[in-house]
């Protein structure tokens, strides 16, 4: 198998992967709404399944490029598969950075989903500490928190 040939076949696995990915991510912000923490945790896993997959994929990706003349340090690669006259490639890689584009931005959703859920489960905690009137400080790792939260809740 040519080079060319292996990476466009890299670049139909991520396509196919991404688009996948893509309803993995849809799923998993359906499932934050709902307290199915073990159809969530399934869902993550074969989100970090997928991201792996792909994470790899990109390593042979490169080694790929570099093999048919790609330097990195002189631009993107799909510029590199534009110069060399590749349009095919060049379709491809367009197209899985595209899915990739709109995966990341259906991930950071999540993100701000899962910190809204996080700062209303800390909001519900003061509230049943009764610290919801204290003040608050910044703590170890830059959030506030109220001044009552060094005190034990309960122990065993």
């Amino acid at each position: 198998m040519s080079n060319i040939d292996e990476l466009k076949d890299l670049l139909g696995q991520d396509i196919h992967q991404l688009a996948t990915l893509k309803d993995i991510l849809a799923q998993e912000k359906t499932l934050l709404s709902s307290s199915d923490v073990k159809a969530l945790t399934s869902v993550t896993k074969q989100k970090d399944h997928h991201l792996n997959q792909i994470r790899e994929r990109a390593k042979v990706k490169i080694r790929v490029l570099v093999a048919m003349g790609f330097r990195p340090d002189l631009g993107e690669p799909s510029r590199f598969l534009r110069s060399a006259g590749l349009d095919d490639a060049v379709a491809m890689w367009e197209q899985a950075s595209e899915a990739l584009k709109q995966c990341q931005a259906l991930n950071q959703t999540n993100g701000r989903i899962i910190s809204h859920l996080q700062k209303r489960l800390s909001r519900l905690t003061e509230i049943f500490r009764g610290a919801t009137g204290q003040e608050k400080l910044y703590g170890a790792k830059g959030h506030e928190e109220a001044v009552s939260h060094s005190s034990i809740l309960a122990s065993a």
